[in-house]
Parts: C-alpha cells; sequence; structure tokens
C-alpha cells in the first residue's frame, strides 16, 4: 500500500499564494541575474576594458555554464542533508561571489566570479522543485508549479528594464549586482523565518557516488532520454545565443538607445510567456509530442525563412522583431514538453536523471550558444542562420529518437 504525501492547503507549512511567491522568488534568483545584466555590457565591456567586443558576451555565458555544470550535484546534496539548509547556503555563496563581482577590478575576475553565481543560482531550480514534490504530488503539484510558472513569466519580461531603471539611477552597473545581493538577502531571510524544512526524515539518503554515476549513466544510454537531451541542448543553443547577443544586435545594429533596448527585449520575452501558458493548458488535449513537434518545426521553418530575408538585404528592425518573436514563441511549447518527454521513462531515477538532463542540455547549450554568439559580425544574419541550422539538428534528432515517427504518442516502455 501506498500513500500520498500531497498535503491540503491546510496542512502546508505556507498558505498556497506565499508559497507561491516564494517559490516564484527562488526561481526568479535565476532570470534576475541574467537578463538584468543585458542592459549593462557595453558598460562592463568599457570600464574592464574588454578588447573584443564580442567578449562582452561572455558576462552571459560564463553565468550559464555555471548554472549548467553546479545543478548536478544539488539533488544528492539535498537529498542527504535537507532542502533548507542546502539552498541558505547556496544563497549564502551566490551572496559572496556577487560581492566579488560588484567590486572586481578584472574581466577574467568577473567571469570567474559569474560562474560560481551561476552555479549558487542552479541550487533554486532544483530545489524548488523538490520542495514542491515533498508537498505535494500528481495534480497537485502541476497545479502549484503552473501558478509558480504563470508568475514567473513576468521576470524575463521586466528583468532588462530593472536593470536599466538601476542603471539610470545609480550610473554605474555594479550597482545591479547591489540590487542582486538585496534580493539575495532577502529571499534568504524569507526562507529561513518562514519555511520549514519539508524532505521527510525517513527519505534522507547517504551520498553515494557510485550509485549516482550508475543512475547517470543508465540515463545516458537510454534512447529517449539520450535523443531528446541531444534535441535540447541544441534547440536551447540558439536560444543562449540569443541571450548573449541580443545587446550587441539591437543596440549596436538597429541603432536602439539604452532605454529603447529593455523594451525590444519585453517584446520578444512575452511571446515566450505567453505560449509557456498556453502549454499548461493543451498538452493534456494534444499531448507533449504533437505540441513540441509542430513547435520545433515551426521554430526551425521561420527561422530559415528569416535568414533567408536578411540575406536578400532586407533588414528591417520591425520586421526583425516580428520574425525573431514568432520563432522564440515556439520556445514556450517545446521546452516544457522536451524535458518531459525525455523523463517518460526515467521514473525509477528521476531526481538523477533530471539532473543528467539539465547537466548534459545545459552544458551542450551554452557551448553551442557562446559559438553562434561569437560569429556576431555586426549584423543579425549569424544569430538567426544560427537558430535555423540548431532548429534543423534538433529537428534530425527528433526525428531519429522516435524512429521516423513525429506527432505520435511515444511508447509505454522504453528498455533503452
Amino acid at each position: 500500500m501506498t500513500t500520498s504525501n500531497t498535503k491540503t492547503a491546510e496542512e502546508l507549512p505556507l498558505p498556497v499564494w506565499e508559497l507561491v511567491a516564494l517559490f516564484v522568488a527562488m526561481t526568479a534568483l535565476v532570470a534576475l541575474a541574467i537578463d538584468m545584466m543585458l542592459p549593462a555590457l557595453d558598460d562592463i565591456a568599457r570600464e574592464l576594458s574588454v578588447e573584443r567586443a564580442n567578449d562582452q558576451q561572455y558576462v552571459i555565458t560564463a553565468y550559464l555554464a555555471g548554472f549548467s555544470a553546479l545543478q548536478i550535484f544539488y539533488g544528492p546534496l539535498a537529498d542527504r542533508f535537507g532542502r533548507k539548509p542546502v539552498m541558505l547556503t547556496a544563497i549564502a555563496l551566490f551572496l559572496l561571489v556577487t560581492v566579488i563581482c560588484a567590486f572586481t577590478p578584472s574581466f577574467s575576475l568577473l567571469l570567474l566570479a559569474r560562474f560560481l553565481q551561476g552555479g549558487a543560482a542552479a541550487a533554486s531550480r532544483v530545489i524548488t522543485v523538490a520542495i514542491a514534490r515533498d508537498l505535494t504530488s500528481g495534480r497537485r503539484m502541476a497545479e502549484i508549479m503552473s501558478m509558480v510558472m504563470t508568475a514567473f513569466m513576468a521576470v524575463p519580461v521586466l528583468a532588462p528594464s530593472i536593470g536599466q531603471i538601476v542603471l539610470t539611477i545609480f550610473g554605474d552597473w555594479r550597482a545591479i549586482f547591489g540590487f542582486l545581493i538585496v534580493f539575495g538577502v532577502a529571499l534568504a531571510a524569507w526562507i529561513q523565518i518562514r519555511l520549514p524544512e519539508t524532505l521527510h526524515p525517513e527519505y534522507r539518503t547517504e551520498l553515494n557516488v557510485p550509485v549516482v554515476a550508475k543512475s547517470f549513466a543508465e540515463a545516458m544510454s537510454n534512447r529517449i532520454m539520450l535523443g531528446y537531451t541531444i534535441a535540447g541542448l541544441s534547440f536551447f543553443g540558439g536560444l543562449y545565443a540569443f541571450l548573449g547577443s541580443s545587446q550587441q544586435i539591437f543596440v549596436e545594429h538597429f541603432g536602439l538607445t539604452d532605454n529603447q533596448f529593455p523594451i525590444a527585449f519585453a517584446v520578444l520575452a512575452t511571446g515566450m510567456s505567453f505560449t509557456s501558458y498556453a502549454n499548461s493548458k493543451l498538452v493534456s488535449r494534444l499531448g507533449q509530442r504533437r505540441l513540441a513537434h509542430g513547435a520545433l518545426i515551426g521554430f526551425t521553418g521561420i527561422s530559415a525563412l528569416h535568414a533567408l530575408i536578411l540575406l536578400a538585404g532586407i533588414d528591417n528592425l520591425y520586421l526583425f522583431i516580428f520574425l525573431l518573436s514568432v520563432a522564440l514563441a515556439f520556445l514556450g511549447l517545446i521546452a516544457a514538453n522536451f524535458s518531459s518527454i525525455a523523463m517518460e521513462p526515467m521514473g525509477h531515477i528521476a531526481g538523477t536523471a533530471s539532473a543528467a538532463y539539465g547537466f548534459v542540455s545545459g552544458i551542450g547549450a551554452t557551448m553551442v550558444g557562446m559559438f553562434i554568439g561569437q560569429l556576431y559580425d555586426g549584423t543579425a544574419v549569424p544569430l538567426i542562420a544560427g537558430q535555423a541550422v540548431v532548429g534543423g539538428l534538433s529537428l534530425i534528432a527528433v526525428f531519429i529518437t522516435e524512429r521516423g515517427q513525429l506527432f505520435g504518442v511515444g511508447e509505454d516502455s522504453e528498455a533503452g
């Protein structure tokens, strides 16, 4: 006989609205540290004497690399020591390296600190889901996490504008890190005062490196898991390239002012937010594969068309924003579904498999995104053409993984 750990609203340690708000704040730590920096990249490059203009992208990619590389450790640590102490320790590390970012005298030290900052912030992704699973399951967990994602959608839209406001008020890019320090301290205090430990004592596990390594190898040898991980790293490489080079394209190439850039970025992010919400409503009716496969074809097709338009010499700001908005909107129909499909055969090692998916796809996407971003030549062609290519590669990976059967319902079981 099994028992459910799902609690009613009255049994939860916090009111539902506060629990959702806390989860949003924990996950927002990741996005704020990425998107708030975008308006400041030129100022950072200028003050820290960055010789190559494209090197300013490393402020973003170093953070993404740390976020991808270190999240794999938080699952086993949280299962051994508990959710709360691991999260608070990670926030403490985040605050320490953010102080280093704020006072760094050199670009190389900033990149090292950004890598560690991303690694510290990665705890919020892993532990938010773990806490939600401790307290809820099934439809109740889906309901809670849906509310979290709905509220979280506003963060990428607003973060560049918040960063620009901080720059305008204080006139110094280092003040953005000051904002992140204040946010981190407030979050730590909230967790310490209001959130009890949610890991059930009987579920604590020992740190066992051979067992974790075996589970990791099992996950990466499964056809569905491996195929969608490869597809994910290719596809998200296009998104990471956009994050790294968006400021250069809009400000340097299209000539937007510092105040106009956050508005353009918000327009692009709004489409992703809308389709992320729509996905939660459509997936039960249409299925993960139909949505994800159709969206991937749409992303690849619109990116290829956009690249041809740019190569033909038609380079209009408003057309660029429209076509890129349509392409990026497909992200909301791909991201959650890719990870969900990858996890289908991994129920018996879900924690390690989830970390493996995030680790491999994240590191791969960072490398792909960095490669595309470094091709920036003063035009938008490398980014858009790069997105078309990675979309095509991702589609090939899905086609092979599904043995040529797109838009299906998957398999009842997967032996590997």
